[in-house]
């Protein structure tokens, strides 16, 4: 996915505003297993996949729990680092080699001052980031884990061949032998 369209998904922009964003953007490379975030840390800059998948986890005990997975054309941010300025709780790892575009939050800040354009599209990402989340939380409190599963299937089946089970089992909120049965009384249910 190129820099143009996943911008352009957020919130259109005129030309003018879409090179102004385009020149401080920077590229970058990372291999799978990379950390691009790093709890603990303020990361307040803003990443953008192009190619590859990631999640964002948190350590508990002896145990990662995934609470994010994105993908192409998805934000990769701290948005407590970005917001507050503050060390950061999660942990976000590339689980494929990637490709990133990359914001500096200082820069992003002069340009929303600057471009009543990018601003709005500053404030759309905010938007589409608070909808991200409220969309994960809700079904983690009011459905079942089979539900949640099959809404994978549905919305994204892909995510089946990229992510390891483990990860997918603590991104749906159950343990991997939970997910083992309902892949399982699935099969079954098929035949």
């Amino acid at each position: 996915m190129n820099l143009h369209d996943i911008i352009n998904n957020i919130c259109p922009l005129p030309h003018p505003a879409m090179e102004k964003l385009s020149e401080c953007s920077f590229q970058t490379e990372c291999p799978k297993g990379f950390h691009i975030l790093k709890a603990g840390k303020v990361e307040t800059n803003i990443y953008f996949i192009a190619r590859g998948i990631g999640r964002a986890y948190i350590t508990s005990e002896d145990k990662d729990i995934t609470f994010w997975i994105g993908q192409e054309g998805d934000t990769l941010m701290s948005l407590k680092s970005y917001v507050k300025g503050e060390p950061g709780y999660e942990n976000v790892e590339l689980m494929e080699d990637s490709l990133l575009y990359g914001f500096r939050r200082d820069d992003l800040l002069r340009l929303y001052r600057k471009d009543i354009h990018i601003a709005n599209w500053g404030r759309k990402l905010a938007e589409q980031e608070f909808l991200r989340t409220e969309k994960k939380l809700i079904p983690l409190l009011f459905t079942t884990a089979s539900m949640r599963y099959h809404a994978l299937l549905k919305d994204n089946p892909a995510l089946l061949q990229r992510i390891p089970l483990e990860c997918l089992a603590s991104y749906l909120g159950i343990t991997p032998v939970s997910l083992s049965r309902i892949r399982a009384s699935l099969k079954k249910d098929s035949r």
